[in-house]
C-alpha cells in the first residue's frame, strides 16, 4: 500500500450521526487533488456506536480506527493520533462537519509547496468567518482570542482545525493542558515563524451535541498561564 502524504487526525465522541459524512467529504475533497490520505478516528470509547461506523467505512476507504479505553477529552486523543500518524503531514479537525474538508487541500498545498510548515483553518483572517453563531459564543471567542494573542501572532489562536509538517515536533516539548493542541503547537513548535492562516466559513454543529464546558473554559485559562511562563523562559522562540 502506498504511504500517505497526510493523515487526517479525528477525535470523537459520540459522533455516529456525523462521522459517515465526514469521511466521505475528506476522501472526495483529497482524490479530487490527487492527494493520498489516511483518516486516523480516534474514539474514546463512544457508546453511540461512533467506532463501529467509523469501521465500517474503513472497508472502502483509507481510514483507521484507533479506540481509546476511556473518556479524557480531545486533547490527548488528538495527541495519540499525531503519534499514530503515518504520514509526514498531518491535520486536525473536528467531526462534527463544523470544519470544511475542501480546504484540506489548499492547505496541504501550502506546505507541499514550502510555503509554511504550519496552516491553521482561521475564521478571522479575510475570506474566513462563522455561520449562525449567536452574540455571546462570538463574545467568548473574542475574548479566548484576547487573552492569548500575547503568546502568537495568528489571528485565530484557538483554531481547532490545523495541519503541520511533523518537522516541527523535533525539540519540541508538547503538553497542552485541554484541548488547543493547534495554539501548543503555534507558540512550542519549530515552526520558524512558517505559519500561514487559511480563511474558513465554521459551520454550527447540525446532529450531535456540544462538547464545549466550563471544564474546557477552565483549562483553556490553565494552557493559557503554562504558555505564558514557557513564553517567558523562551522570549526569542519562531522570531
Amino acid at each position: 500500500m502506498k504511504k500517505p502524504e497526510l493523515t487526517v487526525v479525528i477525535p470523537t465522541y459520540n459522533e455516529s450521526k456525523n462521522i459517515e459524512t465526514i469521511i466521505l467529504r475528506i476522501h472526495d475533497a483529497l482524490k479530487h487533488f490527487k492527494i493520498n490520505e489516511e483518516i486516523l478516528i480516534v474514539d474514546d470509547s463512544s457508546p453511540d456506536g461512533t467506532t463501529a461506523a467509523a469501521q465500517k467505512m474503513a472497508t472502502d476507504y483509507p481510514v483507521r480506527v484507533y479506540v481509546r479505553p476511556q473518556r479524557v477529552g480531545p486533547g490527548p486523543a488528538i495527541l495519540d493520533g499525531i503519534r499514530l500518524a503515518n504520514a509526514a503531514v498531518v491535520c486536525v479537525m473536528d467531526a462534527d462537519l463544523s470544519h470544511p474538508p475542501e480546504a484540506l487541500p489548499h492547505m496541504y498545498e501550502l506546505i507541499a509547496e514550502g510555503k509554511a510548515l504550519l496552516v491553521v483553518g482561521s475564521r478571522h483572517v479575510s475570506g474566513g468567518g462563522t455561520s449562525k453563531w449567536i452574540w455571546y459564543r462570538k463574545f467568548f471567542s473574542w475574548g479566548a482570542r484576547q487573552l492569548g494573542k500575547f503568546l502568537t501572532p495568528v489571528h485565530d489562536l484557538t483554531a481547532g482545525y490545523f495541519m503541520f509538517d511533523k518537522k516541527i515536533l523535533a525539540g519540541a516539548e508538547i503538553n497542552p493542558i485541554g484541548c488547543k493542541v493547534g495554539l501548543e503547537l503555534m507558540v512550542k513548535g519549530n515552526h520558524q515563524g512558517k505559519v500561514v492562516e487559511y480563511p474558513i466559513v465554521f459551520v454550527e454543529r447540525a446532529a450531535g451535541e456540544s462538547k464545549m464546558g466550563w471544564r474546557e473554559t477552565h483549562q483553556y485559562i490553565q494552557h493559557l498561564l503554562a504558555l505564558t511562563f514557557y513564553k517567558i523562559r523562551h522570549p526569542f522562540k519562531n522570531r
